[in-house]
């Protein structure tokens, strides 16, 4: 991730007196399919996206210091917003049965971006921004490696049988 991702016309490096950091990610429920349809598709990975809005996210920093900072802070972000949809995959896959309906997946959906936001919050917190480096870093590593437990629901991925 680049500062050149962060293309909101409000991003700026230098001149200002404070910083000031705002992501725009998240899972996106993207699918059209009747009640019918949604009854019997099992694998929803293809169907959940994991966003990053880059025309409505922005780095304010008072010098390239903090704004470097700020984008492995984004890096973060975009990463932790990955293991947020494969756990929402992983979520619907386990609760989802043959005869549910669409109107299932809201509160699901709506508690996965809670704990993301939640979470993001927190981290900027915590490190200052992503200025406080060994920190962030270990929590990114403990995000990639959550990643990596739920391969089975990246967004390509077929999802493992289901334990009867």
């Amino acid at each position: 991730m680049k500062i050149s991702d962060f293309q909101s016309p409000s991003t700026k490096v230098g001149d200002v007196k404070v910083n000031n950091f705002m992501m725009v990610i998240g899972a996106d429920l993207n699918f059209a399919m009747s009640n019918i349809e949604f009854m019997f598709t099992k694998n929803f990975n293809s169907k959940i996206n994991n966003t990053f809005k880059r025309e409505s996210s922005s780095i304010i920093a008072v010098d390239d210091k903090n704004a470097q900072a700020m984008v492995y802070l984004g890096q973060y972000g975009f990463d932790l917003s990955e293991l947020y949809a494969r756990k929402l995959r992983k979520k619907i896959f386990e609760e989802k049965r043959t005869l549910s309906d669409i109107s299932f997946l809201k509160p699901l959906y709506y508690e996965n971006q809670k704990e993301l936001n939640e979470l993001i919050s927190k981290t900027s917190n915590e490190t200052n921004l992503g200025s406080e480096k060994d920190k962030l870093e270990k929590l990114h590593e403990q995000v990639l490696k959550e990643i990596e437990e739920l391969s089975d629901f990246c967004k390509e991925c077929k999802t493992p049988k289901k334990n009867k």
